[in-house]
């Protein structure tokens, strides 16, 4: 059974891990609004709530039935564009903020911790996702899957369909609105 100071000190380390992610996510934001195609930029998932208690997959807890808070594992962020032709463009920027993160204020976030999900600006379909590689196609088994990289850099995942809700006001949070037109 873990002691109650190890508790409270996964207890913060998970809060400060939500902490972090939330300021990479307002510094990924940013950036991305720099560019004319980004129309909308939204938080969601686990970063974008309140935390809630819960039995934790590391083991020790996990038997011992300790409940903690939970475990933020990535940023959840949601973009609208006007068009596609930006996603080398917005890859950059990801990548670009995060090392601006780190240098001003050590925090150590890696772009595969941030997944950026893209929606048609007129439709608020889902496209997919922002690819992580520098190079579209790259060549792996990521990139078999049908549709990946026939858009550079945009990711398609066989069967990924997003929660109905993951995207309720609720549950998200604002940080780049539309302009009006």
């Amino acid at each position: 059974m873990p002691s109650s100071k190890a508790i409270e000190r996964q207890n913060q380390y998970l809060i400060k891990l939500q902490q972090d992610f939330r300021v990479a996510a307002d510094y990924i934001a940013a950036a991305l609004a720099e560019h004319p195609a980004v129309r909308k930029v939204v938080l969601f998932g686990s970063v974008a709530v309140p935390l809630w208690k819960e039995v934790p997959r590391f083991r020790e807890y996990r038997r011992a039935g300790v409940e903690l808070w939970h475990e933020c594992r990535d940023v959840g962020l949601a973009v609208w564009a006007d068009d596609l032709d930006c996603l080398p463009a917005l890859r950059k920027l990801r990548v670009g903020s995060l090392r601006d993160l780190n240098e001003t204020k050590g925090l150590g976030i890696a772009d595969h911790q941030v997944e950026i999900f893209l929606f048609d600006r007129e439709s608020a379909d889902y496209l997919g996702r922002l690819c992580y590689f520098n190079h579209c196609p790259r060549g792996n088994r990521d990139c078999n899957a049908p549709g990946c990289g026939d858009t550079p850099f945009l990711k398609k995942l066989p069967g990924f369909r997003l929660n109905n809700d993951a995207l309720d006001p609720k549950k998200t949070v604002i940080l780049y609105p539309f302009e009006p037109d």
